[in-house]
């Protein structure tokens, strides 16, 4: 099978944009999921056990945070008709808003996750590749390394917060 390479770069066929969208959705873009959600997950289970389940987003999230997910809530109220990003408010917030929380809150963190700096450090380093995917740009081969690299560190994160019997929960 011949490389894909980035559209853009080629006289225009709807099958490169086509054969471009499969490519990154089938290599790239589900990595970011999974990443994005388990920080949100993990996010959710530490604090939870740190300072409560039902008040860590209002005690330990930035107001700029709270307001900018209220934002999104209301945009998303008005319609009704789209799907629901879910009931707690970590859903509504990016990346670099995680990544945020994690670093206010590094003290907590850190009782669980030995590495937080480090995560910070890593979460930083996808977030300008998970901006150009999310905004159906082509990655190059640093931006995939990193988003591949970032992935493949979720097991052992987990893995603390078990080993640290923290519950894992879904923010839901």
């Amino acid at each position: 099978m011949p490389a894909v390479r980035d559209f853009r770069k080629f006289s225009f066929e709807a099958s490169r944009v086509d054969r471009c969208g499969r490519h990154i959705g089938s290599k790239v873009y589900w990595k970011l999921y999974a990443i994005e959600n388990t920080i949100r997950i993990v996010i959710h289970s530490v604090l939870s056990a740190q300072i409560g389940k039902h008040i860590w987003w209002a005690t330990a999230v930035d107001r700029n945070i709270i307001a900018k997910a209220q934002k999104f809530r209301n945009s998303y109220a008005a319609r009704p008709q789209n799907a629901n990003p879910g009931v707690h408010d970590i859903h509504l917030v990016f990346l670099s808003d995680l990544t945020e929380i994690i670093r206010a809150n590094s003290n907590l963190f850190a009782k669980v996750v030995l590495d937080t700096n480090q995560w910070i450090t890593t979460l930083e380093s996808i977030r300008v590749p998970r901006n150009l995917v999310g905004h159906m740009n082509f990655p190059n081969t640093f931006d995939r390394n990193a988003i591949d690299s970032a992935y493949s560190q979720l097991p052992a994160l987990l893995r603390q917060l078990t080993t640290r019997n923290v519950p894992i929960e879904i923010p839901q």
